[in-house]
C-alpha cells in the first residue's frame, strides 16, 4: 500500500465499534455493521491501475449532551438522552466513503483515522489547531474560523459543547494538520462525504428500523450521498459538488482568492489549472490557494417509512449515472450488499473505466416504494448502447 500511517494524538481516546447495539425483549442485542444486510459495500478498481478509493464505518460513542444541543439548534427537536440510557443515548453510526485523487495516501488515512479523530476531537484542540490553519497562509489569513469560531479564544474556561457541525470541521481540518508532515499529501489528496446516523427512537433501535432517525452529512468534493424515498423512488441529494464553477465555490473563492478558474481542452474546469474539487482533504499545497477541508454540512429528520435506503458513491459512478440511475437500480434489491453491487454491476457494462465505490445503507422504508422504476427503459437503452461501443473497444 503507498501510504503510510501517521501518529494521532495520544490524548485522543477512541470507544467505537465495528457493531450497533439496540434493545430487544430479551436484553441488548449486538448487531456487526459488517453485515450484508445491515450496510452493502461494493468497490472495484475499474480499468485503473491501483485503487483509490476507500471507505469505513463505525459506531461512534460521542457525548450525549451535544447530541441533544445540536438536535435542538438543527432540527428544533427536544431530545431527552435518559429515555434510552447512557450507552444507547451515546450511540452514533458513522459510514465515509473518500475518493483519493494524485495517490491513496490521503484517502487510506481516511479510511483508518477518520472515524476515530470524529468521535475523539475536543474544544480544547480547536485554538492550536486554529493557528495552525492560519499559518497555511493566502486564502486562510482571513479565514475567521467558520464554524470553528466560538472554540478559537483559549481564554474561555467554559467553552460551550462542540455540535456536529463543529466536531466534523475540526477532525476534517485536523486530518490535514496531520498530514502536513508528510511529503506525499502536499500533491495528493481525497474528497469524503461522510454520514453520521442516529436513533432518536425510545426504546432504542438500530437505524435500519429507526421511526426518527437524525441524519447528518458532512461533505467535501464530489463524492454523493443520496436518499431514496418510498414515494416513487423519488431522490434527494444531501451533497453538492464543491467544484470551482460551482455558484456556492465560486462566490466563496472570488471573494478571498479573484478568478483562477481555467477550463481545460476537454472543457473541464480546473481551481489554479489542477484541481476539479475546492474543497477536499489533503492536497497541501493548494490550501493557500481557497482548497479547503472545512466540510459542508447538512443535517435531516427521517420519519415515519418515508425513506427507503441512503446511497453514497464514488465520482467512478456519479459520473456515469444520474442520481435517478443510481437510487433506481438498488429498489429491486433483497438486501444492501446486492443493491451495492447492482449499482457497481452496471457502471462497468457501460464501461466505466475509474475506481468505482457504492454504499447502500437501508432504511425503515426498505422494500416499501411505491410507484414504477422511472429510468428502466432510459437503461435498458444504455446497456444496448454499451454492448456496441464494447465491441469497438476490443476492436
Amino acid at each position: 500500500m503507498a501510504f503510510r500511517l501517521l501518529q494521532c494524538s495520544p490524548r485522543l481516546n477512541r470507544h467505537f465499534s465495528d457493531y450497533i447495539r439496540f434493545s430487544a425483549p430479551n436484553g441488548v442485542i449486538r448487531l456487526p455493521l459488517a453485515s450484508p444486510k445491515v450496510i452493502g459495500t461494493a468497490t472495484s478498481r475499474g480499468t485503473r491501475g491501483h485503487q483509490e478509493d476507500f471507505y469505513a464505518f463505525s459506531a461512534l460513542s460521542l457525548d450525549p449532551e451535544e447530541l441533544q444541543i445540536g438536535l435542538k439548534k438543527k432540527l428544533g427537536i427536544e431530545w431527552d438522552p435518559s429515555r434510552v440510557g447512557d450507552v444507547f443515548a451515546r450511540q452514533a453510526v458513522f459510514v465515509g466513503i473518500y475518493d483519493g485523487h494524485g495517490g491513496p495516501a490521503v484517502s487510506g488515512f481516511l479510511r483508518q483515522e477518520l472515524h476515530g479523530l470524529f468521535e475523539s476531537v475536543h474544544p480544547s484542540m480547536i485554538p492550536e489547531l486554529f493557528a495552525w490553519i492560519k499559518e497555511l497562509g493566502g486564502y486562510f489569513k482571513r479565514y475567521k474560523g467558520g464554524p470553528l469560531a466560538p472554540w478559537i479564544d483559549d481564554s474561555n474556561q467554559a467553552p460551550p459543547k462542540l455540535d456536529l457541525e463543529a466536531r466534523a470541521a475540526t477532525a476534517f481540518f485536523e486530518v490535514d494538520r496531520l498530514l502536513s508532515t508528510d511529503s506525499m499529501s502536499q500533491s495528493c489528496g481525497a474528497t469524503a462525504s461522510v454520514v453520521i446516523l442516529q436513533s432518536l427512537d425510545a426504546p432504542a433501535t438500530p437505524f435500519f428500523s429507526a421511526s426518527r432517525l437524525a441524519l447528518t452529512v458532512a461533505h467535501c468534493g464530489d463524492t454523493r450521498v443520496l436518499l431514496c424515498s418510498t414515494n416513487g423512488g423519488r431522490v434527494l441529494s444531501m451533497t453538492e459538488n464543491h467544484h470551482a464553477d460551482a455558484r456556492g465555490e465560486s462566490i466563496r473563492l472570488r471573494r478571498m482568492m479573484g478568478s483562477s478558474l481555467i477550463t481545460d481542452s476537454y472543457g473541464e474546469s480546473r481551481w489554479m489549472g489542477a484541481l476539479a474539487n475546492t474543497r477536499g482533504l489533503g492536497d497541501l499545497r493548494f490550501k493557500k490557494f481557497g482548497v479547503t477541508a472545512e466540510p459542508e454540512v447538512r443535517t435531516k429528520l427521517l420519519e415515519r417509512e418515508e425513506w427507503a435506503y441512503i446511497i453514497l458513491v464514488s465520482d467512478g459512478v456519479s459520473s456515469t449515472l444520474s442520481d435517478d440511475e443510481i437510487v433506481d437500480l438498488a429498489r429491486d434489491a433483497p438486501d444492501p450488499k446486492a443493491a451495492a453491487d447492482a449499482i457497481l454491476s452496471f457502471v462497468e457494462e457501460l464501461g466505466g473505466e475509474d475506481n468505482l465505490t457504492a454504499i447502500v445503507l437501508p432504511l425503515s422504508g426498505w422494500g416499501k416504494i411505491r410507484g414504477p422504476d422511472k429510468t428502466k427503459e432510459l437503461r435498458e437503452y444504455r446497456r444496448k448502447q454499451a454492448e456496441g461501443s464494447e465491441r469497438q473497444r476490443r476492436m
